[in-house]
């Protein structure tokens, strides 16, 4: 029975996520034994004391996030090491990483669809997987927006009594925003920071900072007042694809490091990115509507009794404030919401048609094609299907 050490905290929900999906992949195809060496021990003994405790426990695979300096030391293990990246990737292990600029990039997307000008980003200080998705959120605004103004802060993530300066900080560039700005933090944690510090300085989330997170930690998101919308990641995937290599390079059926790459896959909404960045008062009503409505048969002409406008003028006002006409607007709404239950479902296409909105799924293949760029079967597929198809070429 194979040994495999794990040497990460998993008190995050990203971690336990990532561990029910190796744990799946051991059910599948081991079994093998785990164990974690508790935090103090490093404390204690070093990374030496660790490294010769697994090679005594005889251990055949390691999974840690270990920085660039002692990698030497795991090195003369002479044993299948994965690497869950945080300050750097490692040049000589393979990496348990993300698509982080690609997650960058999902999130600006999000905020420019809602039709911000203003975008901020808060950061974890000398990390990968949040430089990079920094790099991802300005490049796809300066390529996609004209007319914006752009805003980068970052502190080391720290707690409690730690804080001083950046505190002080992070109060003084959160006040100072233009507002209403769209605001990517790095993660779920950095941004329940922004929340908390949002409540005691009296700036309103969704109205003045709309907040996005990353890694969909419930318990993280939903502590905040509104609750925190975040980018979901396909970590579980992830953990089993993990499991996957290190069976190979055991087996010695892959010999060279490898980078698994988890990719970000939707979103999960909550209140606080409810609002667009629409300043007609009219417009902004029928937009709420629909998006609470489109599920339903929706009467466009209905909007007129809504709204004090002609169903001429509120088509004309529409498409000014949002780039888009009423009907692609529904439509847009709908598809999105298909294409979620796509990927938290396994229900078939049509019964998931008709829950959209759609009265019936004869063209919904087509339009989601064009939208998304895959045929709904295609979508539902890619996410797992790719990473095999990356794993083993």
């Amino acid at each position: 029975m194979k040994k495999i050490l794990i040497l990460f905290d998993y008190s995050s929900e990203f971690s336990r996520r990532l561990l029910r999906g190796l744990i799946q992949y051991s059910k599948e195809h081991g079994p093998w034994i785990f164990y974690r060496l508790p935090a103090y021990y490093k404390t204690l003994y070093g990374k030496e004391g660790i490294v010769e405790w697994a090679r005594e426990w005889k251990a055949d695979a390691i999974i840690a996030r270990w920085d660039d300096e002692g990698t030497n030391l795991l090195a003369t293990l002479n044993i299948p090491i994965v690497l869950q990246n945080y300050k750097e990737r490692s040049p000589y292990f393979s990496n348990l990483t993300g698509d982080y600029f690609g997650t960058g990039q999902m999130a600006a997307n999000f905020f420019i669809k809602r039709r911000y000008r203003n975008f901020a980003f808060y950061g974890n200080k000398d990390v990968v997987w949040s430089r990079e998705r920094a790099e991802g959120f300005r490049t796809q605004i300066e390529k996609t927006v004209e007319n914006y103004s752009y805003s980068y802060f970052e502190s080391e993530n720290l707690d409690g009594e730690e804080w001083g300066t950046s505190h002080i900080q992070l109060d003084e560039w959160l006040l100072s925003l233009p507002k209403p700005v769209g605001l990517f933090a790095c993660d779920d944690n950095f941004a329940l920071r922004i929340s908390q510090i949002c409540k005691i300085n009296n700036i309103k989330i969704p109205e003045e900072i709309s907040l996005l997170g990353v890694d969909n930690d419930e318990l993280i998101c939903n502590l905040s007042d509104p609750p925190i919308s975040s980018i979901v990641t396909d970590v579980e995937r992830g953990g089993y694809e993990a499991g996957r290599l290190i069976d190979r390079l055991m087996k010695g059926e892959r010999k060279e490091p490898f980078n698994i790459v988890i990719k970000p896959t939707r979103f999960e909404l909550r209140k606080s990115t409810e609002k667009y960045n629409v300043s007609n008062e009219h417009i902004s009503k029928v937009v709420n509507y629909i998006e609470n409505n489109f599920t339903s048969d929706i009467n466009i002409e209905a909007f007129s009794e809504m709204v004090p406008l002609s169903r001429r003028n509120l088509e004309v006002k529409f498409k000014e404030e949002m780039g888009t006409s009423i009907y692609q607007f529904i439509l847009q709404c709908r598809i999105d919401y298909f294409a979620h239950l796509l990927l938290t479902t396994d229900r078939t296409l049509f019964d998931l048609a008709i829950e959209s909105g759609f009265n019936d799924c004869k063209n919904i293949s087509r339009i989601f094609k064009k939208m998304k760029g895959y045929t709904p079967v295609e979508y539902r597929k890619k996410y797992i299907d790719k990473r095999q198809q990356e794993l083993f070429h």
